[in-house]
C-alpha cells in the first residue's frame, strides 16, 4: 500500500488492507525496526478537526530490500532493489579464476558494503538474496553438486549460509547462466515462452526456456551448453573433459586462440580494438568460435524447437561476426525446409545473472511456476509483488 500510494498514517493503512490496529502496529513496528519504512511526517497539515496529529509511514528510500548477486569464473556482480523493485545499486569487482570460495565470498561482502557507501543502501530491511553460481545446480532442495571435479572447490551450503547468516535473509542459490536467462525472457525486448539462451564469457553456460517455464533439469544439469564436447581430441576444460565448448567460445578460449595465432590481445579492449580495424586473425577466431557455437545451438534447437535463440556475454556486442556465423551455422543444421528459430546477441548486459537472480527472489513471473520460492523472512508483513518490475527492466541501461 505505502508503494502504491505513498505515505500513509496507521490509520489509513489499516482502512485500506483490513488490518486490525494491533495487527498493523505489530507489522509496522517491525518494519521501522529492521528499516524497511520510515516515519516522514505527521498528518497535521491535512487533518480535519482536534486530536494528536498522526504519524505518515513511508518507504524508506535507502533501504535495499532484494539482492540478485551473480558470481562468474572471474567476477561478481551485485544488483539491490528497493521495496519498489526499483535498482538502487548496482556494481562488480573482479577476482583471479582459480580463487576458493571463501575469498570470492570476501570480494562479494566488500562490493556489497562500498556498494553501500556509493548509493547510501542499507541492508537493515533485507528480504531476499538470489544468488548465480557457475556450474551445474539444481535449484532444488535435496538435490547437492557436482564438486569432485570442480576446481574451484565448490560447496553449494557455503553461499547460501554465507549470505543467510551475515543478512538474516532467505537464499535462493542457482546456476548463473540460467538465472542470466531468466532475465532475458522477462526483460528482454518481449516475453519470451520457448528461448535457447548461451552466454559467452569467462566460462561458456546456458539456460533454457521451455512451454514457458524455466527448466533446471533433473540435477540441474539443463542448459550446460559450455561443456558440450566439440572436439574429442581438443584442449582440457574446466569440468574434466577435453574439447568442450568452453574451450573455443568462451573469452579466455578466443583470446588464446588469437595469440596462437600472432595477434596479441590480452582483453576485451584488445580485441575489439582488433576488430574495429577488420584484423584477418580476429576475424577468423571469431568465426571458428561462432560455428563451433551455432553446431552446439544447431543440435539442442533440432530437439528443441525453440522460438529464439540468444547469444549473451559482453563479446557479443564488440563482435557481431561470432553472432552471425552461429546464427548461419544454426541455419544450415536445422531439419531442411524447417523454419530457423531468431538467433540475436543478448538486450541486456552482463548485469543480466544478477537481474535473473532478482526475479527469482521476486518469484514475479509464470516462467517460475514449480521454482523454488524464498520463504518470507519473519515479521516482514507483506507478500513479494508477482509482476514483473519497470524498475528492475530498466535495470538492463544501466
Amino acid at each position: 500500500m505505502l508503494r502504491e500510494q505513498g505515505a500513509l498514517s496507521r490509520n489509513q493503512i489499516a482502512r485500506a488492507v483490513g488490518l486490525s490496529r494491533t495487527t498493523l502496529s505489530e507489522i509496522t513496528g517491525s518494519l521501522l525496526q529492521r528499516g524497511a519504512i520510515i516515519v516522514v511526517d505527521t498528518d497535521a497539515a491535512h487533518r480535519e478537526g482536534s486530536g494528536r496529529p498522526a504519524e505518515r509511514l513511508a518507504l524508506d528510500p535507502a533501504s535495499g530490500q532484494f539482492m540478485g548477486v551473480d558470481f562468474g569464473h572471474r567476477r561478481v556482480h551485485v544488483t539491490v532493489a528497493d521495496a519498489s523493485h526499483e535498482i538502487v545499486a548496482s556494481g562488480s569487482d573482479r577476482y583471479e579464476d582459480r580463487v576458493d570460495w571463501p575469498t570470492r565470498l570476501d570480494v562479494a561482502f566488500r562490493l556489497i558494503e562500498r556498494l553501500s557507501d556509493e548509493y547510501g543502501v542499507h541492508y537493515g530491511a533485507l528480504q531476499g538474496v538470489g544468488i548465480g553460481i557457475p556450474g551445474p545446480y539444481s535449484g532444488k532442495p535435496g538435490v547437492r553438486g557436482f564438486p569432485s571435479h570442480r576446481a574451484d572447490g565448490f560447496h553449494e551450503a557455503s553461499v547460501d549460509e554465507a549470505f543467510g547468516d551475515r543478512f538474516g535473509a532467505p537464499v535462493i542459490v542457482d546456476n548463473n547462466t540460467r538465472l542470466a536467462a531468466l532475465a532475458e525472457a522477462i526483460f528482454g525486448a518481449k516475453a519470451i515462452e520457448n528461448l535457447l539462451y548461451v552466454r559467452l564469457s569467462d566460462g561458456v553456460g546456458g539456460g533454457l526456456v521451455v512451454g514457458g517455464r524455466l527448466v533446471s533439469g533433473s540435477a540441474g544439469l539443463a542448459g550446460e551448453l559450455g561443456h558440450v564436447t566439440v572436439r574429442v581430441d581438443g584442449d582440457p576444460c574446466r569440468c574434466g573433459k577435453h574439447g568442450c565448448l568452453e574451450t573455443i567460445a568462451s573469452v579466455p578460449a578466443i583470446l588464446a586462440s588469437c595469440r596462437s595465432a600472432g595477434l596479441a590481445v590480452e582483453s576485451l579492449d584488445d580485441l575489439a580494438a582488433a576488430v574495429a580495424r577488420s584484423h584477418p586473425v580476429a576475424d577468423q577466431v571469431l568465426r571458428d568460435a561462432g560455428a563451433a557455437v551455432g553446431r552446439v545451438l544447431a543440435a539442442v534447437a533440432m530437439a528443441l524447437n525453440p522460438a529464439e535463440i540468444v547469444i549473451g556475454g559482453a563479446i557479443t556486442r564488440l563482435a557481431p561476426a561470432l553472432v552471425e556465423q552461429a546464427a548461419a551455422r544454426v541455419s544450415y543444421e536445422l531439419f531442411p525446409g524447417a523454419a530457423s528459430p531468431g538467433v540475436r546477441a543478448a538486450y541486456l548486459s552482463d548485469d543480466d545473472g544478477a537481474l535473473g537472480a532478482l526475479a527469482a527472489v521476486f518469484h514475479s513471473s509464470p516462467l517460475l511456476a514449480g521454482y523454488p520460492e524464498a520463504p518470507a523472512p519473519a515479521g516482514a508483513g507483506a507478500r513479494l509483488r508477482q509482476t514483473p518490475s519497470r524498475g528492475v527492466a530498466d535495470g538492463r541501461a544501466h
